[in-house]
């Protein structure tokens, strides 16, 4: 599967990078929602691992641009945050998020749970 990971910690990208690779997944990483931005729209990713706060333009922000632009709109996201109290499921879910991850990421679990929103999403239209 080709996952997309949007993450601006540099441990982060390599724990999530790391732990996708292991699983057979494709990985690609941005490091921020505008740098992503362009890469979704060239490579269209299977699955796209969203970290909710970012510099510049947030997490929730990204997704509901991809969301509202028809040619994006399939793509699962999963959404990831440290701080649930600032960036809530519920408003994940609400700006287009599939699924909803909280950190420190269980390791043992991601691969298993991405695939899993990626399922429940349906795939490609």
């Amino acid at each position: 599967m080709n996952i997309l990971i949007i993450e601006d910690d540099p441990t982060d990208m390599k724990l999530l990078s790391a732990v996708l690779k292991s699983g057979e997944h494709r990985v690609l990483e941005k490091g921020s929602a505008e740098q992503a931005f362009e890469e979704i729209k060239a490579r269209h990713p299977e699955v796209i691992l969203l970290d909710l706060k970012l510099p510049g333009m947030d997490g929730l922000t990204l997704a509901r641009l991809l969301k509202q632009n028809p040619a994006t709109s399939h793509i699962p996201i999963v959404a990831m945050t440290a701080a649930p109290e600032k960036f809530s499921k519920e408003a994940a879910l609400q700006a287009g998020c599939d699924a909803f991850i909280v950190k420190p990421v269980d390791t043992r679990n991601l691969s298993k749970q991405i695939v899993s929103a990626a399922a429940h999403k349906g795939g490609h239209p």
